[in-house]
């Protein structure tokens, strides 16, 4: 997905994206009610898997990238950044850092930890596939 390590997204869209990637599959497959089969399996046959990893992985990708940049980067900068002032009323926005900051909490990795291991490019690669391992 072209610029899916950018976007900050909630449980919700991801659920749809996962729920129209298996509809479009299937039609792909040409299976269709009452013939059912479980996702799981549908991701061996079409040898893909699930678009809530593959966009976790390229998140998880692009934090090393921008973790290993000098400090004076704009991508850097704009990932520290806070505004300052009130916000308005309301939930506040999902953006791209609370997203990150969500899957590294969900495998019990905190943010500085996650800026050393990203110092190291190999065991970044080793620490992203073993938190966005293939399904199947």
């Amino acid at each position: 997905m072209y610029g899916s390590e950018c976007w900050g997204t909630t449980t919700e869209y991801m659920q749809k994206l996962d729920t129209f990637q298996n509809r479009c599959l299937r039609y792909i497959c040409k299976i269709f009610w009452p013939t059912t089969i479980s996702n799981k399996n549908l991701y061996e046959l079409t040898k893909t898997e699930s678009i809530i990893v593959q966009i976790r992985r390229q998140r998880l990708r692009w934090l090393g990238h921008t973790l290993r940049m000098k400090s004076g980067s704009i991508p850097k900068t704009a990932m520290r950044w806070t505004p300052q002032g009130q916000r308005k009323r309301g939930r506040p926005k999902v953006t791209y850092r609370n997203t990150v900051e969500k899957d590294l909490k969900d495998q019990n990795v905190t943010w500085r930890e996650a800026e050393k291991i990203a110092k190291d490019r190999s065991k970044w690669k080793k620490f992203t596939a073993a938190l966005c391992p293939p399904e199947g």
